[in-house]
């Protein structure tokens, strides 16, 4: 029988992650003990001033639809925290809250992105980008990104493949899989670049809270049309929650308010309401603990997995991913290593097809005494593993 769905919907690949997840997840409902690495997920929940907003909110009966934007409290404390965390002022009017940061990036992507026009995309990267830009009939256009310049774009990549058709550059700093941070006057000479061709510079800045042993920043402030999307998921702790935002050029507000209309409503209204304590600094106290804590997580597993005899090719410097690589192919890598020593990871492929095959996403989002165990097995895999 004929499909039915559009072409895109047979384009869009599916996640190889979650085909390690239902297998894993087997594997548990059998009785045996599976370290999760395979998913972007912090396994902190909200912190409790969070927690309370929330309940507090849903107590009082403030569940309608708010204004498309968001609440202007939580808008207003969106652009305090950039103002005292990142000394990036920002003007709330500019500032749109959305059903996570997905529901900002796909959003973003119905606002600028037109049939035929192409987007840079990094390769390896987060997949969502290529797929939000394929939903508008848009061409992802992927950027060859290595270790040499930790795994982000340079000027000289974007000007080499920056055409007629181009429109955008979307990249991810924290990156996902990587976890390595973009240069920020590499950032800064892209965007002098992008603005004197009439593009648009869209950051995705989700893992922003999550950087360690320097300086969190924002690309808010360089030349040109530059876009800035967040989300409370990551450094927050509120996926389930799914808040995120957008930071808009003033002149794209309406555009975008318009859009967001249609497509989501609103975001969440229990979760706007829970979300304005985020920025209390109880909840901050919190965080920059979990902060520290996934920083100690990282420095132990670096050093563990080159133990296990994986290469570390780039040093993550946010998020909370080291991408690694196994030296083989990494789909048939990740399945054996779940079926003898039940540890779920993902393999590179997901992220693109630029040396993907052979590498691998470990996610330190599980306690230190997890992390340990998984060590264990991974030097036990190793050493009797099949050489490349």
């Amino acid at each position: 029988m004929r499909s039915l769905s559009a072409p895109r919907a047979d384009e869009i690949e599916p996640f190889e992650v979650m085909d390690v997840l239902s297998r894993a997840q087997a594997l548990e409902a059998a009785g045996r003990r599976v370290v999760h690495m395979e998913i972007g997920e912090p396994d902190f929940s909200a912190p409790a001033p969070i927690v309370e907003a929330g309940m507090r909110a849903l107590r009082e009966g403030r569940t309608a639809y708010t204004a498309t934007l968001g609440l202007p409290a939580l808008r207003e404390a969106i652009a305090g925290y950039y103002a005292s965390r990142f000394a990036a002022p920002v003007a709330p009017s500019r500032i749109a809250v959305t059903s996570g940061a997905s529901g900002g990036l796909l959003t973003v992507a119905a606002l600028y992105v037109a049939p035929g026009d192409e987007v840079l995309v990094p390769d390896p990267g987060y997949p969502g980008y290529r797929h939000f830009v394929r939903a508008f009939e848009g061409r992802a256009r992927p950027l060859a990104v290595s270790a040499a310049s930790a795994f982000q774009p340079t000027l000289e990549m974007v000007r080499g493949a920056w055409s007629e058709r181009t429109k955008a550059l979307l990249l991810g700093s924290p990156s996902n899989p990587t976890g390595t941070l973009i240069e920020r006057g590499e950032l800064a000479r892209i965007a002098a670049f992008i603005a004197e061709r009439g593009g648009v510079l869209v950051v995705d800045e989700i893992y922003q809270g999550l950087v360690y042993g320097s300086e969190p920043w924002s690309a808010l402030g360089l030349p040109g049309e530059v876009v800035v999307v967040n989300s409370f998921s990551k450094y927050f702790c509120m996926t389930g929650w799914r808040l995120g935002w957008v930071v808009l050029p003033a002149g794209a507000v309406r555009a975008f308010e318009k859009l967001a209309q249609h497509l989501f409503i609103s975001a969440p209204s229990a979760a706007q309401y829970a979300a304005c304590a985020a920025f209390d600094p109880s909840s901050v106290s919190i965080l920059e603990e979990r902060r520290r804590e996934f920083a100690r997580r990282r420095d132990f597993l670096v050093p563990a997995l080159r133990a296990a005899g994986l290469a570390v090719p780039a040093e993550p410097q946010g998020a909370f991913y080291v991408y690694a690589d196994c030296g083989r192919d990494s789909r048939a890598w990740c399945l054996e290593l779940l079926e003898r020593e039940a540890v779920a990871a993902t393999p590179g492929v997901d992220f693109g097809a630029n040396g993907t095959a052979r590498c691998v996403r470990f996610a330190y989002t599980r306690a230190m005494d997890e992390l340990a165990e998984a060590a264990s097995r991974l030097r036990r895999f190793a050493a009797c593993a099949p050489s490349a």
